[in-house]
């Protein structure tokens, strides 16, 4: 005889950010955690999209979130609530256009981009001569900079504190400069209204020596020097400076700390940055009040009556639809599913 189960099952969640602490002691406030998951079917593209969106909220979000196709968003807020997650991050898929939505947990409110193009970490990653991937360079929350959304408006003024909460705030006073490895930076374009979203290493180098010598300090090996008739053939040879020497002199700082055993305090350093990814390119569509309902704060549409207007509305409810009727279905499968393997 068959059976059937009674209640839903919970997406799995391990512990997110085990032994890191649970308060901002810069504002006193809990530290922003997240949930990266998705609402309907996803293709295998947008799947390594979500999974390298969890890559970069690392620390404080959940690696190895494991979804069912049955889980609902109550399912996750259920489960956010005990963790303390206060944002989620849902990606979902029409037939038109991939769409991301960043909500406050647990009563909103709700942003929604229409992600325009995208690039993935590991196509970055290629089109690198040398992709940087340190083991160490995701066991810190990544700093966020904004550029371009300080035009007045009231729907980039709510984007901006969104984006500003889901990552922990700094102290410049008392920062760590080891612990400042990666930066999310967002630049919107009041031209075209689009929001280019970027995800960096942050990488230091002394000023005035030549990569060879970095390579000697940093990994303490001897080079094969039975080539040369003297060591200082090694130090001036074709190349020298040349990975060393910065065009912009604002882009050299004094470090107020020792960092490392080759960039000093007494000396210059360069900063420079390297794309890591992903890439994406947004478009805000609407701000909703809650969580994934609630009145509409801003559309992109507007408030009129006009047939352009009504058009974007009847849009945006075919794409609602859309994802309910893949949730059904992907509902009924799992029925079909469990009723199988439930007779004996």
């Amino acid at each position: 005889m068959a059976r059937f189960r009674k209640n839903k099952r919970k997406p799995f969640v391990k512990p997110i950010a085990k032994g890191q602490p649970t308060v901002d002691h810069v504002t006193g406030d809990k530290i922003p955690k997240s949930f990266v998951f998705c609402r309907g079917k996803l293709p295998g593209v947008l799947k390594q999209l979500q999974m390298d969106l969890r890559k970069l909220m690392l620390p404080y979000t959940a690696l190895n979130l494991k979804e069912k196709k049955r889980n609902n968003l109550k399912d996750f807020l259920n489960v956010a609530g005990p963790m303390g997650v206060t944002h989620f991050l849902i990606l979902s898929k029409t037939n038109t256009a991939p769409y991301l939505r960043v909500g406050r947990t647990p009563q909103g409110p709700t942003i929604t981009f229409k992600i325009q193009d995208y690039s993935l970490a590991i196509d970055v990653a290629q089109s690198q001569l040398r992709p940087r991937s340190h083991k160490d360079l995701f066991q810190n929350p990544p700093l966020i900079v904004l550029s371009g959304f300080g035009t007045g408006e009231q729907h980039l003024k709510l984007t901006t504190i969104m984006f500003q909460n889901i990552f922990p705030a700094i102290d410049i006073n008392t920062v760590k400069l080891s612990t400042c490895q990666r930066i999310v930076l967002l630049n919107y374009n009041k031209d075209t209204k689009l929001i280019d979203f970027r995800h960096y290493s942050i990488r230091l180098q002394p000023v005035g020596v030549s990569r060879r010598l970095r390579k000697i300090v940093q990994n303490r090996q001897v080079p094969d020097l039975k080539s040369l008739q003297d060591v200082s053939d090694f130090v001036t040879r074709a190349g020298y400076g040349s990975e060393s020497e910065v065009d912009d002199e604002a882009a050299t700082v004094n470090l107020p700390e020792d960092l490392g055993r080759v960039n000093r305090a007494s000396n210059k350093s360069a900063v420079k940055l390297q794309e890591i990814g992903p890439r994406m390119m947004l478009k805000l569509m609407k701000i909703e009040e809650g969580l994934c309902s609630g009145g509409v704060i801003y559309s992109e549409s507007g408030d009129g009556g006009s047939s352009k207007n009504q058009k974007s509305r009847k849009e945006e409810q075919q794409r609602k639809d859309e994802e309910d009727d893949e949730e059904d279905e992907e509902e009924e499968e799992d029925d079909e599913e469990e009723e199988e393997d439930g007779v004996e």
